[in-house]
């Protein structure tokens, strides 16, 4: 290959001969050149370009967890303000707890102290391990919050046994014989031995005598359930109530019955009227105490004598 230089110094054309293989070896080169750092360009920019769109994602993720941040302390933020409303609810309903529990108190007429509703009931126990340190304001608020609840149930406790204690007393007091079995009268003839007044030997009196008008209200010293009404012998028309706990009442020579076998009775129902059938010399009840199969002496529950 011939190459012709022209210069403007010299008018004669210069001439320079290059032969084929020199020509492709720099032809060659300068290709190698070019290409080599076309590459280097390339990949620079591909690295930069994946650079910036691993800052990009980085950022969105960043972001995201910020949002996401935000919306669980608010919802925290939420709960905490729901179970503040909750503790003062809790301590609303304990301050009624005490209240009640002093009313109920008095009404049962307690010796003080022994339902305190104010101080803590008595604890014990042996040394146990202390359970892990808990500290923060959340945590504080749950211990807070579980101490409150050990004061209800400790309340609860103590007003489910007052609860059973009055029931009990209460039932008591309904089916304990106690009080007149008549609205008006006297008592004319005691329990225990006396003069028979029809044939006028000693016999065994089983009961207490009421003498008044005939038609007078007779009523049920207790409540329980009648077990009999209707003529029996020498007692005329009777009344048995069954009171529970052993105790049965009778009340004899009515003039008419008012209640029926399996009737409920409540205490001072009136249950009949006074009249004079079967063994009697006059309008008068006769009334009868059982405990336990036997007769006793009527005059200690009626608490009072004429």
């Amino acid at each position: 290959m011939k190459l012709i230089l022209l210069t403007e110094s010299r008018a004669a054309a210069r001439h320079i001969h290059i032969s084929m293989p020199v020509l492709v070896g720099c032809v060659t080169f300068l290709l190698t050149i070019l290409i080599g750092s076309g590459g280097v360009l390339f990949a620079r920019s591909m690295a930069s370009a994946q650079s910036v769109a691993d800052l990009d994602e980085l950022r969105a993720g960043l972001t995201a967890q910020k949002t996401e941040l935000t919306e669980l302390r608010h919802r925290a933020q939420e709960q905490l303000d729901a179970l503040a409303v909750r503790m003062g609810s809790l301590n609303a309903s304990a301050i009624r707890l005490d209240a009640l529990g002093h009313r109920l108190t008095d009404m049962a007429n307690l010796d003080d102290g022994e339902f305190d509703f104010v101080s803590e009931p008595a604890l014990g126990g042996p040394l146990e391990p202390a359970a892990g340190p808990e500290t923060g304001q959340v945590s504080d608020f749950f211990v807070a919050i579980d101490s409150m609840d050990r004061s209800l149930y400790d309340q609860e406790q103590q007003l489910l046994v007052l609860e059973r204690l009055m029931l009990n007393r209460k039932l008591h007091e309904r089916v304990y014989p106690q009080g007149r079995p008549v609205k008006s009268g006297y008592i004319s003839s005691y329990f225990g031995k006396r003069t028979d007044p029809f044939n006028g030997k000693t016999a065994n009196h089983r009961g207490i005598d009421f003498a008044g008008k005939s038609g007078s209200d007779v009523v049920a010293v207790a409540g329980g359930v009648v077990t009999y009404s209707g003529p029996r012998s020498g007692y005329g028309n009777m009344v048995e109530i069954n009171h529970g706990n052993g105790y049965v009442t009778r009340y004899a020579h009515n003039e008419q019955n008012l209640v029926a076998p399996g009737d409920q009775i409540q205490p001072g129902q009136k249950i009949a009227l006074m009249g004079s059938t079967g063994r009697a010399t006059g309008p008068n009840l006769h009334f009868e105490v059982w405990h336990r199969g036997r007769p006793v002496n009527p005059v200690k529950y009626i608490r009072q004598t004429t």
